[in-house]
């Protein structure tokens, strides 16, 4: 398998972009017409290949340049990464996952070889390549966790389980959707999801609890959250909301399809084997809505769910005052007919648009 890598940026010029192969595999998160709060876990056994499903860490086109924005991020704001003291033994059980599945997903582009402690990781497109003694902290540049997600998509929130109960004890968290990992650093699962409208109050979070404690080691789970980004971003944290809440005042008609993105996470939930930490990879991805309006299921079904999304979640999810240019947009995009089940393109089947 061969991945051209972009050259792109995720903030000033916002040169990011998709390509026809990203956006046929973006994770749209709607199955049906509207959208509520739910226990959406499943178990993550992969999925069709070439998805991005179908491996244990996806790897796409923005990999590359998504690690340098990291590297951006944690030099202007080293605690994005934090580990308390008791969470090291995480940090390793973490870097060994995925190690071990990238090297197994993607042979062309990782290497691990193993000689008892002695472990040398090669990371081909960032050009890496780093011998180390497994469990030695002293022989990595940084700690275990920070190490491997310095080179892997996504934030981590590592979860310390004790007293029927999960706490965000470590994480590398530089690609939020306005949550702080400073801030919550040391929380239980309910503290961190307190400002959550309606869910509590659904017994969401309890049933979701639950399912976590018991997820266990060699049977992941997976789930998709979402929520709309102005500009292609990855840093929406609270620390810079000065910098990126502003620019939701931009929008006008004429560029809403350019700026407005859909911003969608893959949350995947595995336990880790010496520690029994849960480790909660939250991977981003992005897609402008003029993109996304190609697939003619998704433009129908997108108007729908954000016309018709209660007024609490359009606020919690920041865009209740952007709601009406936005589904003035996509109402373009939606002629009415019905829309078939799932969440997977269908281009071979969904009608197109009738104008």
């Amino acid at each position: 398998m061969t991945i051209q890598f972009n050259d792109e940026t995720f903030r000033d010029d916002y040169t990011f972009r998709n390509s026809e192969w990203a956006i046929r595999r973006f994770p749209f998160p709607f199955h049906e017409d509207s959208y509520m709060y739910s226990v959406n876990m499943e178990r993550h056994r992969g999925g069709p290949e070439g998805s991005v499903y179908a491996k244990r860490f996806d790897v796409d086109e923005h990999y590359i340049s998504e690690m340098r924005d990291r590297a951006l991020v944690l030099a202007d704001d080293p605690l994005r990464c934090q580990s308390l003291p008791h969470m090291t033994l995480a940090g390793w059980d973490l870097l060994e996952l995925i190690m071990v599945s990238k090297s197994e997903d993607y042979p062309d582009l990782f290497e691990l070889h193993r000689d008892g402690s002695t472990w040398r990781w090669v990371n081909k497109p960032l050009g890496i390549d780093d011998t180390f003694t497994f469990m030695d902290e002293a022989s990595l540049p940084y700690g275990p966790m920070e190490y491997i997600t310095r080179q892997t998509q996504g934030d981590f929130a590592v979860l310390d389980q004790r007293e029927n109960n999960l706490w965000m004890d470590a994480g590398m968290v530089t690609t939020q959707a306005d949550w702080s990992l400073d801030f919550d650093i040391g929380m239980n699962f309910f503290e961190w999801h307190a400002p959550v409208p309606l869910a509590h109050e659904m017994g969401v979070f309890k049933r979701a609890l639950k399912f976590l404690l018991n997820v266990q080691q060699g049977s992941p789970a997976r789930r998709l959250n979402w929520t709309m980004t102005v500009n292609p971003l990855l840093d929406t944290s609270p620390e810079n909301y000065h910098k990126w809440g502003i620019q939701k005042t931009t929008l006008t008609p004429e560029n809403i399809g350019r700026k407005q993105h859909l911003r969608v996470e893959l949350q995947t939930f595995f336990r880790l084997p010496r520690s029994n930490a849960l480790v909660f990879p939250i991977r981003c991805y992005l897609i402008a809505l003029q993109d996304l309006v190609t697939v003619p299921k998704w433009g129908r079904r997108l108007h729908r769910v954000i016309r018709d999304l209660p007024e609490e979640l359009a606020t919690y999810k920041g865009f209740i005052d952007n709601r009406p240019l936005i589904v003035d947009y996509l109402s373009r995009f939606d002629d009415g007919l019905p829309t078939s089940p799932g969440i997977w393109p269908d281009l071979d089947s969904e009608p197109p648009l009738k104008t």
